[in-house]
């Protein structure tokens, strides 16, 4: 039988890339892991990594042992919540990711309903893209991430992960100038109003600014974009102070009333998927069911509020 600890730093190796990061996951030495993983090859017979300049690649071998490690280990996780199921207090800790608007929004009032409803339930979150956090998130760094998904933008969908939506949040224009578009205007004369003013815009390489330059496109324009952030409350400020125009979504205003005009988008783009995602066999754990329900509850008082 094989050596589960080990088949589970293969496994490390395929999402995270490289010894070094797997090393620096786990707070083992590199030499540490190189050995576990030739002692994996002993046991299987075969070998499992093969040299690509200074980094290792899995064989094919290696790629079904990986294969069968997710279902193993996605059985574990269902162990794992039936027993936590069984306990009458809910305790341990919940590791979420969240992106920035989200994070404003909606944690803290999901935090307060768990404090008050699970007091021995301990949350710990980062602020971390979903780029980013997803790939944390198979890595098992988190237990639960909140993504979002722009409109013609599918996300990947990995067998690995389960999804679940939260909201659709809008999003509108924000213009720098309420002088720059009439409320008379259609959304794509509006838009196509703000093609010779600066815009600002998160940065390339994520779903927002891919989305965000194909609007622009379509309504005939290739924009300026001069400023380049994942923090929405800059492209707030930058708006607000009349120094560029933004894509803003309403979760931005976390309940309260916008501060700058704000117009329609064409239809097919007016609103973004905001989702859960967990790994499959961690949906029913009991920390899981009760951190989705608080963050549909804050949804809810969040639109209250508005």
């Amino acid at each position: 039988m094989f050596d589960l600890h080990r088949l589970r730093l293969l496994r490390e190796l395929k999402h995270r890339g490289t010894l070094a990061a797997v090393a620096a996951a786990l707070s083992y030495a590199p030499s540490s892991v190189s050995q576990q993983l030739s002692q994996l090859e002993a046991e299987v017979g075969v070998p499992l990594l093969e040299p690509i300049g200074r980094r290792v690649r899995l064989t094919e071998q290696a790629e079904i042992l990986v294969a069968h490690t997710e279902a193993v280990l996605e059985r574990l996780e269902r162990a794992e919540a039936d027993i936590a199921t069984s306990l009458a207090d809910l305790t341990g800790t919940l590791r979420i990711a969240s992106f920035q608007t989200a994070a404003l929004a909606l944690i803290p009032t999901a935090l307060s309903l768990l404090r008050e409803l699970h007091p021995a339930l301990r949350v710990h979150v980062t602020h971390m893209e979903p780029e980013k956090a997803l790939p944390a998130l198979q890595a098992r760094d988190f237990d639960l991430v909140l993504a979002e998904e722009y409109p013609g933008n599918p996300n990947p969908r990995p067998a690995e992960l389960e999804q679940e939506d939260l909201l659709d949040d809008p999003l509108r224009l924000a213009l720098p100038d309420a002088g720059d578009s009439p409320d008379t205007d259609g959304p794509t004369d509006a838009l196509r109003s703000l093609a010779d003013r600066p815009w600002v815009m998160e940065p390339e390489g994520t779903s927002a600014r891919h989305w965000a330059m194909t609007l622009c496109r379509t309504a005939g324009f290739e924009p300026d974009v001069r400023f380049e952030t994942t923090d929405l409350l800059l492209h707030l400020r930058l708006v607000e102070r009349g120094h560029a125009a933004a894509f803003l979504p309403d979760l931005v205003w976390s309940g309260k009333h916008p501060t700058v005009p704000l117009r329609q988008l064409p239809r097919g783009q007016r609103a973004r998927r905001v989702f859960t995602v967990v790994r499959r066999g961690r949906s029913g754990h009991p920390a899981i069911l009760a951190c989705r329900n608080a963050l549909s509850r804050a949804v809810t008082l969040d639109s209250d509020q508005a």
